[in-house]
């Protein structure tokens, strides 16, 4: 643990007992903040980016789909360098990979400021994204451990702050920026931010006692199987969709290649006595569950963080900033509801809570798809809101659950594959949703198209008596396809969650002092 209590009956300790204490195990205070600080940056600047794509395609003199590598590399490298989280921390310390990770990251962030193109650009982001990547589930394990037991919701609490509410509040800064300044400052306010986590990370982040540190020569077959499945698995879900999915020699390729350099890993990586990623952390039954379950928020966050601004953009004709704030009171709720959410875990069984978090979010998709073209801002306000809400409810003890019955000494291994698979399960989401909704709006398309034809009385008194013309009739057809669309890729969010309901049963719920989740006893 982090913080020290004298033993029963010792005498008072001296002033330089106490600093020779301090110093050993600082305030778990200050380790919070520490790790909070990288972990914000991180998951902002996955989402914070996609409002500015416009005007960066615009000041780089590049297409829209060339800008688009510049969100797109940042996951590649985060999904590459994710599982490989517990063996790089075995290899080189906890406090040194995570002081590197950030200064790596932010060196990028300035780099990525000053690009004059836009392949500089998406070069700087890959190498920002190999730092960004290791900081959530990094965070996430020096938490957990940090806390006792029976504190460990409220922990999971304030990661869920920045892992839940970072994805939010990017697109609104990010807008805010964009409108106000130039796309640069998106980087450079990283630069601050970076240097005083640095720091801190330097003085209060210690390596725990059991951590052994790892000095077997590198995988480098298994590295190179993981970097080629995961990698090809990222691409093809987020280019599927512009590249028209199986239509494409790349997307055929990469798939084949992606299917092959799993299974070879997988197969490689459970018998081998050190592995780079040891997946038998998937014997635990409640790490099994919760991660299914990681995948099905992970398409929730994500995929729904996708659709709503590209909605309220293309369909409501918000501005960066509006879209921005219409996301806004869904990362508020989150931020209250997780500290209620923790506190319900004290008194209620963990997976009741879960399941309430799952259905709000069904229920607030599911009212989503109510909008159409003519909504305004409150018409979004209270769907949004109650979705924000439930994420705080779903992710506190579904984490505190999934990663409880966990050995400590395979945390950092245990949240870096948890992270990768939210993430994956959010690209998923985000593939899924675009194919659907550009398959519904096809078909609405077609079928609402079919009525417009001078038979049709409306149609006669439209052009007749409203001097409307067919162009503009055919806009209004193509505006009501999307809505269309949008609304039932929303209700098909809806039915996800429902159904994925039922997988609570499988978790693991021990209530030990205040009520967290407590680790079974295993062997180290």
């Amino acid at each position: 643990m982090s913080a020290s209590l004298a033993a029963p009956g010792a005498g008072a300790m001296t002033a330089a007992e106490r600093r020779a204490d301090r110093k050993a195990n600082p305030p778990l205070s200050m380790i919070t903040l520490t790790v909070m600080l990288g972990l914000i940056m991180a998951i902002i600047d996955t989402s914070i980016v996609n409002v500015a794509l416009t005007n960066m395609a615009g000041n780089l003199g590049s297409s829209i789909d060339e800008i688009g590598w510049v969100a797109t590399g940042y996951i590649l490298a985060n999904v590459i360098v994710m599982p490989l989280n517990g063996w790089l921390t075995a290899r080189f310390g906890r406090r040194n990979f995570y002081a590197t990770c950030i200064v790596i990251f932010t060196v990028a962030s300035l780099l990525c400021g000053t690009a004059t193109t836009v392949w500089q650009l998406v070069f700087y982001r890959v190498i920002q994204g190999f730092g960004g990547g290791a900081l959530q589930p990094t965070a996430q394990a020096i938490l957990f451990e940090s806390y006792p037991p029976e504190k460990r919701s409220g922990a999971m609490a304030i990661f869920g702050l920045g892992a839940m509410v970072g994805p939010a509040i990017g697109p609104t800064l990010g807008g805010i920026i964009v409108d106000n300044f130039s796309w640069q400052l998106i980087f450079y306010i990283n630069i601050p931010i970076g240097i005083v986590a640095f720091l801190m990370t330097l003085a209060f982040i210690r390596d725990p006692a059991y951590l052994k540190r790892d000095r077997s020569p590198v995988d480098v077959i298994g590295l190179g199987l993981l970097t080629a499945g995961v990698a090809s698995v990222q691409y093809v879900l987020e280019r599927g969709q512009t590249e028209d999915w199986f239509s494409s020699s790349t997307i055929v390729i990469l798939t084949v290649v992606a299917v092959v350099s799993l299974v070879a890993f997988c197969i490689r990586e459970w018998h081998d006595p050190r592995p780079l990623v040891d997946l038998k952390v998937f014997k635990y039954r409640s790490f099994s569950a919760g991660s299914v379950i990681g995948i099905v928020s992970g398409f929730g966050l994500f995929g729904t963080a996708l659709i709503l601004p590209l909605f309220f953009q293309n369909v409501l004709g918000f501005s960066a900033t509006q879209t921005g704030m219409a996301l806004l009171p869904g990362a508020i709720a989150t931020a209250l509801s997780m500290p209620i959410a923790s506190r319900a875990v004290q008194r209620l069984d963990g997976r009741a809570v879960i399941a309430a978090g799952l259905l709000m979010f069904a229920v607030s998709t599911w009212w989503m798809g109510d909008i159409n073209q003519y909504a305004g801002y409150w018409d979004v306000f209270w769907p949004r809101a109650l979705q924000g809400f439930a994420l705080g409810f779903l992710f506190v003890p579904l984490t505190t659950a999934t990663l409880g019955d966990v050995a400590r000494e395979k945390m950092a291994n245990a949240t870096g594959i948890y992270t990768l698979v939210r993430q994956l399960g959010g690209s998923l989401g985000i593939a899924i949703l675009q194919f659907l909704q550009t398959r519904y709006q096809d078909q609405a398309y077609v079928a609402l198209a079919s009525g417009v034809t001078s038979s049709n009385p409306n149609v006669e008194q439209y052009l007749r008596d409203l001097h409307g013309t067919a162009a503009q009739l055919y806009s209004m057809v193509m505006v009501n396809a999307t809505v269309i669309s949008y609304d039932g890729i929303l209700r098909l969010c809806a039915v996800i969650f429902v159904l994925s309901t039922p997988l609570v049963f499988f978790l693991k719920w021990t209530k030990t002092g205040e009520g967290a989740a407590a680790p079974a006893a295993l062997p180290d």
